[in-house]
């Protein structure tokens, strides 16, 4: 059986749609993209909806929905063909164009987040370093020349700079956030603990990793809470089932 294209697969998104795609969904849809594309280097054609939702840990009724905001819907018994999707995937996501991104405080965050080679191989190259601190300014990294952070407005669009991250102290970044709206950067990833003041046209992305902790934390307290719960409910089975002697042992 032949496998056909999804629809739509070889045309531009339409703005509408985009626009009409959940943000939760999005963020599953890279999800979908990461792994199609271990999957195309394995040399696979195809995949059914099944096989891609438990691969990445989603619902299959979902991933389908997911699927459905760009048009595409498989073949029952096939399924969907991976290089289709794939193109698909980049060009939703916006990955079919070169998406420049330039870097501001290369802290111990900043300098390991300017070093990660993944960000160039997914289609998000970094092209500009900023740091106001002397000792950095002037150096490279990975070939990149570190700025002081006054070059933004005119580097950020001499380079084509889509989007700029932010690895500065929390008291600096807002400053370095209106640098990046006055170069014309219209999408930010904020590491700073800071909420940053945009306007309304300007798209930001909190990273806190503090909070993920805490986060991850509650889940580790839900987890022993859990476990203490149906410890203490086994030992309570135990004893109501079973007479115990003097010395706490139990008797047939």
């Amino acid at each position: 059986m032949s496998v056909t294209k999804p629809p739509h697969a070889g045309s531009e998104e339409s703005p509408a749609r985009l626009r009409s795609i959940p943000e939760a969904s999005v963020a599953r849809l890279a999800v979908y993209l990461r792994k199609l594309g271990e999957l195309a280097e394995e040399g696979a054609e195809t995949v059914s909806s099944d096989e891609l939702a438990a691969a990445t840990g989603v619902n299959p009724a979902k991933l389908r929905k997911d699927l459905s905001y760009i048009g595409s819907y498989g073949i029952r018994g096939v399924g969907y063909e991976v290089a289709a999707l794939v193109q698909q995937l980049e060009r939703t996501l916006g990955l079919n164009h070169r998406q420049a991104v330039a870097l501001v405080g290369i802290g111990n965050l900043g300098h390991a987040l300017a070093g990660y080679s993944g960000f160039s191989g997914r289609g998000f190259p970094v092209t500009a370093l900023f740091d106001v601190d002397p000792d950095l300014v002037g150096i490279h990294i990975n070939g990149i020349l570190v700025e002081h952070v006054r070059a933004i407005p005119e580097v950020c669009p001499a380079r084509g700079v889509t989007i700029g991250m932010i690895a500065t102290p929390a008291s600096a970044a807002q400053s370095v956030c209106d640098l990046f709206v006055e170069a014309g950067v219209r999408c930010i990833l904020n590491f700073a603990p800071v909420v940053l003041q945009v306007p309304e046209e300007v798209e930001v992305r909190k990273v806190d990793l503090a909070v993920e902790l805490q986060i991850l934390a509650f889940h580790v307290a839900r987890k022993n809470v859990a476990a203490a719960e149906q410890q203490a409910t086994a030992a309570n089975a135990s004893v109501n089932g079973h007479p115990v002697n003097g010395a706490g042992r139990f008797t047939e």
